[in-house]
């Protein structure tokens, strides 16, 4: 399973986002990921994400959301960090606003990855403390070196 810090770069950590709404949210990281991806566009990663909403919320609780799908022309799983400037409804299984997400993309045939990846993603924001570090980052850099140090943590 891929560690957290191995599906992000600098342009897909992204801080304190201004963002009114899931759809918002979902728009904004698709375009984020397109800028940073060869063969995909931004309106193909928004339609796989909201399809995967429309299933049911990736809102997770605790203010966390992965939002995630499976895309034909992504050649790799990729993911990008958001914190937003304010909490947002996401219908998350708790009724909790989100200000905390985590959107991953893997290849439309990776379905075993996919879970893992995702199984590995749930089980970090499960942790208060590292929420809270998260939440406390004052950049897209501290953001990012927060992760790093948690891959070498493990």
């Amino acid at each position: 399973m891929m560690h957290i810090s191995e599906l992000l770069t600098d342009s897909r950590v992204l801080h304190q986002v201004e963002a009114v709404s899931k759809k918002r949210v979902l728009e904004l990281a698709s375009q984020s990921l397109a800028a940073d991806m060869d063969g995909l566009e931004a309106d193909e990663i928004f339609s796989g994400l909201l399809n995967r909403e429309r299933l049911g919320s990736t809102g997770i609780g605790d203010g966390v959301a992965i939002p995630h799908c499976r895309l034909a022309g992504c050649s790799h799983a990729i993911a990008l960090l958001m914190t937003l400037k304010s909490p947002i409804d996401f219908d998350a299984i708790d009724g909790r606003p989100v200000d905390l997400l985590c959107c991953l993309l893997v290849p439309e045939d990776a379905a075993t990855e996919h879970l893992q990846t995702l199984a590995g993603l749930a089980e970090l924001f499960s942790q208060a403390s590292l929420r809270e570090a998260f939440r406390q980052a004052e950049s897209s850099d501290a953001l990012l070196q927060r992760i790093r140090q948690l891959a070498q943590a493990s």
